[in-house]
């Protein structure tokens, strides 16, 4: 009997604590969580169904439909073995959580949104700089991501950091982000410094996003896709190309940018056998 009493008055102890006026900090704590886990979810499901889309479409077309027709015409002759294409996934997959993550950063009120200069409206400034922003944060990623590659890849930096994304020496569409949690936490510094920098619509960042991903996948494609003696022209010795990059992987050393060449070219860091590699790749039949 006093121990049924004690039970219920317990009880009624425990759901007066939820009603008070000072338990309304603890709901909306729940409320607050519970949407916070929603948006978490919701942007990696997006996160995950673009990787997959995009690496799935070119690893598909090149890899499965095509690569008969193709097969002289690939980089590097020899194919990834499966375990290859396992880890590639599962990285790109853990990579994929931490953008994610940072995203809820960024993005979220209760953390950094407030102090960023991301704007909803897409007439604030006009569609001149929407444009105008998109092409900044191309040249902004590729100079992040130039210089930040040559700091991975001195002797700590390769060994703690980029080593992972240096396993696929002979990469797969599916390498596009497969790094170590360090470099992937680094690679999704750069949505930070475009928050933070200059005012930059969500849908711009979605975009960049998109075009990062779709590049990225043809920088670890194994086939080139631009034509023969681009890599000459008057634009085309500025831009990158997946022989550029497949060489930076097959080799370790020089090659460091993402879409451009300025700075490889600025810094002397391009690779001597560049040229000649590309040639060699374009004329074979």
């Amino acid at each position: 009997m006093k121990s049924r009493f004690f039970n219920s008055l317990s009880l009624e102890f425990s759901f007066s604590s939820i009603v008070l006026p000072d338990s309304g900090v603890l709901l909306d704590f729940t409320v607050a969580s519970s949407e916070m886990f929603d948006w978490f979810f919701f942007v990696l499901a997006i996160l995950l169904v673009r990787y997959i889309l995009i690496a799935g479409l070119f690893f598909v077309l090149f890899y499965v439909l095509l690569t008969k027709r193709i097969k002289p015409k690939k980089i590097q002759l020899s194919f990834p073995q499966l375990n290859d294409y396992g880890r590639e996934v599962s990285y790109s997959i853990l990579t994929t959580c931490i953008f994610a993550c940072v995203g809820l950063l960024v993005f979220r009120e209760e953390f950094l949104g407030p102090y960023t200069q991301i704007y909803r409206e897409l007439n604030q400034f006009g569609v001149g700089y929407y444009v105008l922003s998109f092409v900044l944060m191309l040249l902004i990623h590729d100079t992040y991501f130039y210089w930040f590659h040559r700091l991975m890849h001195t002797k700590f930096g390769m060994k703690y950091i980029h080593i992972t994304h240096h396993r696929s020496t002979n990469p797969s569409p599916w390498a596009a982000f497969a790094f170590s949690p360090a470099e992937a936490v680094i690679e999704a510094g750069i949505i930070v410094v475009f928050a933070f920098l200059f005012p930059v619509h969500p849908l711009t960042i979605m975009m960049f996003m998109i075009f990062m991903t779709v590049y990225n996948v043809y920088g670890h494609l194994g086939w080139e896709l631009y034509p023969k003696g681009f890599h000459k022209s008057i634009i085309g010795r500025w831009i990158n190309t997946s022989v550029n990059h497949n060489l930076h992987h097959e080799k370790f050393e020089g090659n460091y940018g993402l879409y451009f060449l300025f700075w490889d070219r600025w810094m002397g860091t391009i690779r001597d056998d560049y040229d000649a590699s590309y040639e060699a790749i374009s004329i074979r039949k």
